[in-house]
Parts: C-alpha cells; structure tokens; sequence
C-alpha cells in the first residue's frame, strides 16, 4: 500500500518558488538568483572553512558561524520567536518552544512516508535552488581539496529554530538524496567537533521520519540548555572491535541507542554510518542525534509517519500538528499554537513521543539487524541487566 501525508515542508530557502515558474523561466547556469553552481560557490565567493588539527583547542568554527550570520539577517523568513524556551516541570525536563506561525510560511506538499530511500527528483525544491545570499561559508573535513568535488556547504535555515540555525549540505551540487553514508556522517560529526560547544547540536531526519527535502542537509543550532535525552538513563549493550561502546536507552519515551567512544573519530562514526545504513536498507526510518561536541551519538527509531498515514494517531496529538523530528524526539518540543505552549505538560510531552517509538518488540528485532550490520552482539545486555535496574532504582 502506497502511503501518503500532507505535510508542510520546512521552507529553507527565502527564493522558493513554484516548479511551474521556475519551468516557465528556462534552465540555466551561473550565478541566477535561484541557481547554484561552482561559481558561486568558489573561494573568492564563499569562504573556505576547513577542520583544525586535534591539537589545537581553538573554538573557531562558533566564531566564524555567527559572524557569518550576523550577516544574513534579511534572508530569515521568519524570525526568532520573542517567547522564550522554557523548562517544563517535572522529573525529565522536557524543553517547550513556541514557533507560533511559522509552519503558515511553509509551502504544503505531498510526501511519501512509506520509503526511506527515494531517488533525487530535480523538479522538486532542493539545496542547489537557494540563493547564493544564504550561503554562508564551505565547510570541508581537511586538506588538500579536490578541485573536481562538488563542495559541501553550510547555509542559514530562513526559518530557523533557535540561535544559530544552520544547515550543513554535503558535497551540494551533487544533488544527493537523503541518504546517510559514511563520508557525509563523519563530516557532520565534525562540525559537532569543530564547534566545540555542547550547547551546538547537529541533527539528522531521514525520509518517513520528518526530513522534508530529499536533498542530504543536516541541522544545527544553539541552545543552552540540556536536552532531556541527554540525561537519560543508558544501559551498555555491546562494544565494537574499535573500541565504540552501544548502549539503550533507559526510562525514556523514545526507544534508541546512544553511541560513544571508539579508537578515533572515524570509528565512532563508522559505527552510526554501518547502523544508519542498515536501516535505511530495511526501510525503517529514524533520526540522528550528535550531542555533546561530538562525543555521543544517539540513534532513535520512529514510527509516527507511519501511524499518522494509518489513521492511529489521536485527534487530539494531531491538532497540535507537531512533527516529532530529531529535535522534538530529543525532547526539545517546538509548538505551534500558543495553546500547547502555555499548557505544555511532562505528561503531554511523554505521550506524544511514546506515540513516535517503536515497541519493545519491534525495537529488539530492529537491534538485532544493527548488531549483525556492525559485526558485533548485544550478549552484555542481560549480564547487565539486573546491574543496570538496580541502579537506576537507586538513584531515583
């Protein structure tokens, strides 16, 4: 069965327009207002930020961002809401934000959920449709470059969350679709390591769960307060030939795993890369989480789409017509309606998450699959086990 949503796309570029228009205006090359090409985007045109050694401690790449930045303010569609974020009460701490307005300067779309992997369409909006203006610097691993690689970009989100929000494209003429592999993880993993800023979150939405361009982008913004699933519970379930330590999440609404550790940094994104492309080989959408400057890499399963398709989920979650995306899932709730944000509940919270989550079941065969794709068990887990809850009941 062919499942679709209406869904209303994050607007990202402040020059979207219809692909009727567009068509009626022809194709073309160079730097045209709503065309991308490697003239626009050469080092005399868009500066070059490439990653320091790891022996230099100098936090950069958070300079050059918001300097950057600062520059752009007339491309932001809509602008930061004066309604600040607020701590709701309660045991987990779950983050609520008003966005009030900002999903009625989205442009509505139909959208697949039923397929994590769909081929690019360059007929639909994507990346290379943005004006050259919102681009804001090339954002490169390492030296030396080659001079025959598309670039990969960092460009402000015209709609943008919180502080800082930005969007990290890699290899943007290239037109990739929303897909992980290992190259692109490992690029986003450091720009999480180049900000140097556990408050700086980098961000992942597959297809089916809540990417709205199928165009391959990560997000990332500021907010200096702890996301509640960073305070979540863990219990270890296996570690890898490369030293990278897999844990579950405990007591959280949203089942998941939490990466960290490994050898180097290749190898913990090795990890999340082998994890996220069995999953999207098996069709199973989820989300990406890269906190703590790099260091831990939470990888959450969901099913929302899906259950939004099939009619399962509640009226009442509907009306609130929040997508839980990676953000939402990490337990920072963006509201739209001032209702939601002035009634915001621990409890309301809980239950919409726990909509998104796989069951137990699923989730354990989801976990298999992972383990056999990165070449390691989860026999620690009921060693653990017991350990674990005892634990956690004590520190409660």
């Amino acid at each position: 069965m062919l499942l679709k949503i209406k869904r209303v796309p994050t607007l990202v570029s402040n020059h979207q327009k219809d692909e009727t228009a567009e068509e009626e205006e022809g194709e073309g090359e160079g730097c045209g207002r709503n065309i991308l090409s490697k003239c626009c985007i050469n080092g005399e045109r868009l500066p070059l930020y490439t990653c320091k050694p790891a022996e230099e401690n100098v936090m950069f790449l958070e300079s050059v961002l918001l300097g950057e930045i600062g520059f752009k303010e007339d491309y932001f569609v809509t602008m930061l809401q004066p309604v600040k974020p607020k701590v709701i009460p309660g045991k987990y701490g779950f983050i609520a934000q008003l966005n009030e307005g900002r999903h009625l300067k989205k442009r509505p779309t139909e959208f697949r959920v039923d397929q994590v992997l769909q081929p690019f369409d360059a007929n639909k909006f994507n990346f290379t449709k943005v004006s050259p203006e919102e681009l804001l610097f090339q954002f490169e691993a390492g030296m030396p470059l080659d001079a025959d690689n598309s670039p990969s970009v960092v460009a402000i989100n015209v709609s943008p969350i919180e502080y800082g929000h930005v969007l990290l494209i890699p290899q943007v003429l290239d037109c990739l679709p929303q897909r992980i592999d290992h190259k692109s993880l490992l690029l986003a993993l450091h720009m999480a390591v180049e900000a140097a800023n556990p408050y700086f979150r980098v961000g992942y939405n597959s297809l089916g769960a809540f990417a709205t361009i199928n165009h391959l982008h990560f997000q990332a913004y500021y907010l200096a307060m702890p996301f509640p699933i960073e305070k979540a519970h863990s219990l270890k379930i296996s570690t890898t030939n490369d030293g990278v330590k897999i844990s579950k999440l405990m007591s959280y609404p949203v089942r998941g795993l939490l990466f960290e550790g490994g050898n180097s940094i290749k190898d913990l994104s090795d990890a999340v890369s082998n994890a996220s492309v069995c999953l999207q080989n098996n069709n199973i959408p989820f989300n990406i989480l890269i906190s703590d400057s790099g260091k831990r890499i939470f990888l959450l399963l969901q099913c929302y789409a899906e259950k939004q398709a099939l009619g399962e989920v509640s009226s009442e979650l509907l009306d609130t017509q929040v997508n839980p995306a990676v953000w939402e899932m990490s337990g920072h709730m963006v509201l739209k309606r001032k209702e939601d944000y002035e009634g915001a509940s621990e409890e309301k919270a809980w239950s919409l998450l726990a909509e998104v989550s796989l069951s137990e079941e699923r989730f354990k065969e989801v976990n298999t699959m992972i383990f056999e794709a990165i070449g390691c068990s989860g026999e620690e887990e009921e060693e653990l086990e017991e350990e674990s809850s005892i634990r956690v009941n004590c520190c409660t």
